[in-house]
């Protein structure tokens, strides 16, 4: 597809959400005049302009500091000083993370809006809000595509790496168009969905982007019913039509490999293998407390494999990493240790990734899809375990954790009165944090969340922005369409925040053509 075709397109989708996309452009164009960097070299704008991009189902806030206080005292000190890599980062901004028909956001509608860059209705992968849940019939006409998907466009290598299944909604929304998140296998398709010809999110993971890596969990909705699983014999396959795809998808590749345990993983030899895909268990990787390390892989190690072997394209990668999806199913079960081992192991990747690239060519970027009702508070000393309880008693003379929950199944109180609490209980792996509100899933968060940045372009990141800025600041920094013709200048001493000539000239086409559509 051509740059003037596709932004033909692009400016379409832009207006259909006219005031939250001009917001996105606005926000866009004020920062790429400033140029922090004016005391560096030209050089530190590599060609390569690749993107590493950390997503952590879940996270908000509440969790990054508990995350951070815990990483400190596993480590054997109090905690509250210490730092998670992300911390680091030098850039921070907020995301707002609202669907466009639901104030509570899910992983599929934001998904949409930071792979593919606008708003979508919850529930639905890849597509404009133009297409309801669970209805078909609207996805054709209305898809819109992921800057991972532009970015093989581009000719970069590609991948999706997470401890959740490969199908999953955050990784999905890179590759698939769906009404229905859920669509994992043609045998969760709908009656009507079928007839409308609407393809699994497991075939399009095959079919619709070729991806260089695929790391993660779900071989269930690869295989025929009739496959048994080769880890669990009492697991068989989902899917009805027959296909084998793990199959389908090795066709035609040359260096291709998959794998579906840890020995089988570690066996893979980056330098000598331009494609993997490896899945691990038959739907969610399992949470880094209950890992087999003879089995499976860690999200580092996946992480960096998949970077060493992205990294041997010239043209650099595109990277996407979805750390610790666990986070969000911990914090859904109410419990709160399971959820910040997984960001602890987060940090970790962080980290070693950050070892892996460099920040003259990759522009690393960390945030959430959307928070949880996950509360951190109470009076406590200064080191107080984040699983342990206040050093005072409630009204009702009964210890209380410091990390709860403002609903979900961690509801105890029985004949008005809830159970006394203390530490020796409350570190429990299984231990399900206390609830005010009896609900069998704890909810997500409706607050915003925190985007760290660094590398080159970082500074695109600031402010309060929608959620959908993330997929346009990314693509501008990848130099990936509608933002292709992003030639890097040398900074300008003496007119830092001019605007540079082919930025104003793609801001004032898309203005003009929103000025058309809404006339």
């Amino acid at each position: 597809m051509s740059f003037v075709s596709f932004k033909i397109r692009y400016v379409y989708s832009l207006a259909l959400y006219g005031r939250i996309n001009r917001k996105c452009l606005q926000a866009l164009s004020n920062r790429a005049q400033w140029q922090p960097y004016a005391s560096f070299p030209h050089q530190l704008m590599s060609s390569k302009r690749q993107v590493c991009f950390h997503l952590s189902v879940g996270m908000g806030v509440t969790t990054v500091t508990a995350a951070r206080i815990l990483k400190g005292q596993l480590a054997g000190h109090s905690g509250e000083e210490g730092s998670l890599v992300m911390d680091t980062f030098p850039y921070l901004a907020l995301s707002k993370t609202y669907n466009v028909d639901q104030q509570m956001p899910d992983s599929a509608g934001t998904a949409t809006a930071y792979h593919c860059g606008v708003k979508a209705n919850y529930g639905t992968l890849g597509v404009t809000a133009a297409t309801t849940r669970y209805n078909c019939s609207t996805v054709f006409g209305n898809e819109v595509t992921s800057n991972l998907h532009r970015a093989k466009i581009a000719g970069k290598s590609v991948g999706i790496v997470t401890t959740t299944r490969v199908q999953h909604a955050s990784p999905g929304a890179t590759y698939a168009h769906t009404a229905n998140r859920g669509w994992y296998s043609d045998s969760d398709l709908s009656t009507d969905a079928v007839k409308d010809g609407c393809r699994d999110v497991a075939y399009q993971l095959v079919h619709n982007t070729e991806i260089d890596v695929i790391l993660g969990g779900g071989r269930q909705y690869m295989f025929p019913k009739t496959a048994v699983d080769p880890e669990y014999s009492s697991s068989k396959g989902t899917r009805s039509d027959g296909l084998d795809l793990t199959a389908e998808w090795l066709k035609n590749k040359k260096n291709a490999k998959y794998v579906w345990n840890k020995a089988q993983f570690d066996a893979v030899d980056p330098d000598k293998t331009d494609f993997l895909m490896g899945l691990f268990e038959p739907k969610d990787c399992r949470y880094e407390l209950e890992r087999d390390a003879s089995m499976d892989p860690s999200l580092t190690e996946m992480m960096e494999k998949a970077i060493k072997i992205l990294s041997k394209n010239p043209k650099g990668f595109y990277l996407f990493v979805e750390d610790m999806g666990r986070i969000d199913h911990g914090h859904h079960g109410g419990r709160a240790k399971r959820a910040l081992y997984e960001a602890v192991e987060l940090d970790r990747a962080i980290g070693r990734a950050a070892e892996l690239t460099s920040e003259l060519d990759t522009l690393s970027v960390v945030t959430a899809d959307h928070s949880h009702v996950f509360a951190f508070g109470g009076h406590s000393a200064r080191g107080n375990s984040v699983f342990g309880v206040s050093r005072g008693l409630a009204d009702d003379n009964k210890h209380f954790t410091t990390a709860v929950y403002g609903n979900g199944p961690g509801y105890q109180i029985v004949n008005g009165s809830r159970p006394d609490m203390n530490e020796s209980i409350s570190s429990g792996n299984d231990y399900r944090q206390q609830a005010p509100v009896p609900i069998d899933s704890e909810t997500h968060g409706i607050e915003d969340v925190a985007i760290f940045a660094k590398g080159p372009m970082a500074h695109l990141f600031h402010g309060v922005q929608e959620q959908s800025y993330i997929a346009h600041a990314m693509a501008y920094a990848a130099c990936l369409e509608p933002y292709a013709d992003c030639t890097v200048e040398p900074p300008a001493p003496a007119h830092a925040g001019s605007i540079h000539p082919s930025l104003l000239l793609l801001l004032m086409g898309l203005l003009l053509a929103l000025h058309h559509v809404s006339v």
